[in-house]
């Protein structure tokens, strides 16, 4: 790169050469555009993102913050003549403090990783996606990450007390704080916590975490369709049952996730539906009976409290696999929809309606105890036909989520797939509010530009 943003950042860290561009190019959204970026930084240290920032700003060049591309909605993707910032060497867990309960970290530390060195001092960190042995914290940030465990733990913003970011004038700042309690001010740290870099960059995040988590039970129940599934998923809900995790896995999902990895899952069910309780003692075996009824009095043909560990982590491997399993399919395209939870059956019944009026395969997945759907949406690779109808599914499904009271992305983010949904969600006054604090946080339009929040022109 002629004139590299910085001089004090070594050369090998500054990427250039078209064909190792490629990779930084986009995230794992199908069909979201890209462009090529004009270099990629790999910087070290926050001084360093300073110093390209504010290089960026001078020369007046977008500046994209990336983790380590597994989104799912074109957040990372490049635009052109944009400088990538890459954090994947900006690795490391600085501190873990055992007595305040809070971990400081760089914003490339992958999520499992946090939590295995949490874990070697009996602590836990929550926020959980299915992409958890690959993404960040810092893109799980960006996106505020939900998971498995968001039911009843929460979901990334629950977490995050504070931030250190570069802001849009290019200074690196602190928003946020490390105390229990503190109301000084406006909640920036929260502000940056989903806005999927489009309001500056941040380079460090200080979480709080939990005591280890106590054993959990779980409950597996077989069912005949995804709208039965989704009714057991309000019966537990009206029960006042607090699962620590209540997923959905249908038996596409299963049986892509067994011809790729011979785990030997595929059940004799269409769907099934994955419980877990964390309450200690006979409170939470009483919970985890209570479950498995609601399971079976909603129609499942099978339902038991598992007394197999490894076989019980298995499912939710699978669970966690299902995505990339399918991917190797074809072109997939997820949906990211989130509805009351009692609103569930009706929704899955509705994406059943869309699939079959627009001859598209979906595949189910969800982190139901939440109402956060990920229908997948597959195509075969080449059939434009196929291609253009699975957009259309994509729309409708938006449309019915917010007609049942939802949102468009529960933890996915919107990125550049879900602008659309986005503007249809909010209305014109509350866009309105958003294009005023992009414009005010970001008033030279640099950060991750005509993602999110499209700001009209002048």
């Amino acid at each position: 790169m002629a004139n590299a943003p910085v001089d004090r950042i070594p050369a090998a860290k500054v990427i250039t050469d078209p064909a190792a561009l490629g990779r930084y190019q986009h995230d794992e959204a199908e069909w979201a555009p890209y462009g090529m970026p004009l270099a990629v930084v790999r910087p070290r240290s926050a001084e360093e993102v300073r110093d390209v920032v504010r290089f960026c700003l001078a020369h007046e060049v977008p500046v994209i913050a990336r983790g380590a591309g597994t989104g799912l909605s074109g957040g990372a993707n490049a635009v052109d003549g944009a400088v990538i910032l890459s954090f994947e060497d900006m690795n490391q867990v600085l501190r873990i403090d055992t007595d305040e309960r809070y971990a400081v970290v760089q914003p490339g530390v992958v999520n499992d990783d946090l939590r295995a060195a949490c874990a070697e001092q009996g602590l836990w960190y929550p926020p959980d996606p299915a992409s958890s042995p690959w993404s960040t914290i810092g893109g799980n940030v960006a996106t505020n990450a939900g998971g498995m465990c968001c039911v009843k733990y929460g979901v990334t913003r629950d977490y995050v007390l504070e931030l250190e970011m570069v802001n849009g004038r290019g200074e690196l700042v602190r928003v946020g704080r490390r105390t229990a309690k503190g109301v000084a001010g406006y909640d920036l740290a929260g502000l940056m916590v989903g806005s999927e870099g489009t309001l500056g960059v941040i380079t460090e995040i200080t979480v709080r975490l939990r005591p280890s988590r106590p054993l959990e039970r779980t409950v597996a129940g077989y069912f005949d369709s995804v709208v039965d599934a989704g009714a057991a998923v309000s019966a537990v809900t009206a029960a006042g049952i607090i699962p620590s995790a209540l997923e959905l896995v249908d038996r596409h999902c299963l049986a892509a996730v067994d011809a790729w990895k011979n785990m030997g899952l595929s059940a004799d069910a269409n769907v099934v539906l994955l419980g877990r309780i964390d309450t200690p003692g006979a409170e939470g075996d009483a919970e985890a009976e209570r479950m498995r009824e609601c399971f079976e009095k909603a129609g499942a043909g099978w339902a038991v409290v598992s007394t197999d560990q490894q076989e019980a982590d298995a499912l939710f491997q699978a669970r966690r696999l299902a995505y990339p399993a399918l991917e190797r399919l074809g072109p997939l395209l997820t949906e990211d929809v989130c509805v009351p939870r009692m609103a569930l059956p009706e929704m899955l019944r509705r994406i059943e309606e869309i699939s079959q009026r627009h001859d598209i395969h979906v595949a189910n997945v969800a982190h139901a105890g939440d109402g956060n759907l990920h229908p997948l949406i597959i195509t075969k690779a080449g059939d434009e036909a196929a291609k253009a109808r699975a957009q259309l599914v994509f729309d409708e499904i938006l449309d019915e989520a917010i007609a049942l009271g939802g949102t468009v992305t529960g933890e996915h983010g919107v990125g550049l797939l879900k602008m659309a949904g986005m503007d249809k969600e909010l209305g014109e006054a509350v866009l309105g509010m958003h294009h005023a604090v992009k414009s005010a946080l970001d008033p030279a339009g640099i950060f991750n530009p005509g993602k999110v929040v499209a700001v009209p022109q002048k």
